[in-house]
């Protein structure tokens, strides 16, 4: 997962062959505040209320693939800055899955481990 979730759900709007007005109108939000979402400059939401009508509007099946990938993307948002690092958050997703009940590979969950140690080693 290298994607934002601005560039995501970008994407599947433009594939849907939904203008940014028209995907705003079956959504029920503001086109002018949504652009800035899909532009990275607010964040996305975090309801899961909203994120499961994103959903809807985009024909995106709730548990699918796609789904999880949309929802971590949204909670990916709101990672603290100090976290933010291109390693560390390609890990993420296997958190976000052991997190769900899905079973990570053990190589997965050992790199994840691995980073979030190396995370938190005192300096010395």
């Amino acid at each position: 997962m290298k994607t934002s979730f601005a560039n995501f759900i970008r994407e599947k709007r433009v594939a849907a062959g939904l203008t940014l007005r028209e995907f705003c109108r079956l959504l029920g939000h503001d086109p002018s505040n949504w652009s800035k979402i899909e532009r990275g400059l607010h964040t996305p939401p975090q309801s899961i209320n909203v994120l499961n009508d994103i959903a809807i509007v985009l024909k995106i099946a709730q548990g699918s693939q796609e789904y999880k990938e949309m929802c971590d993307l949204a909670a990916l948002s709101s990672v603290p800055e100090g976290l933010i690092e291109t390693e560390i958050l390609e890990q993420l997703p296997v958190f976000f899955r052991t997190v769900r009940g899905d079973k990570p590979t053990e190589s997965e969950l050992n790199a994840l481990l691995t980073k979030i140690k190396s995370a938190w080693t005192p300096e010395t």
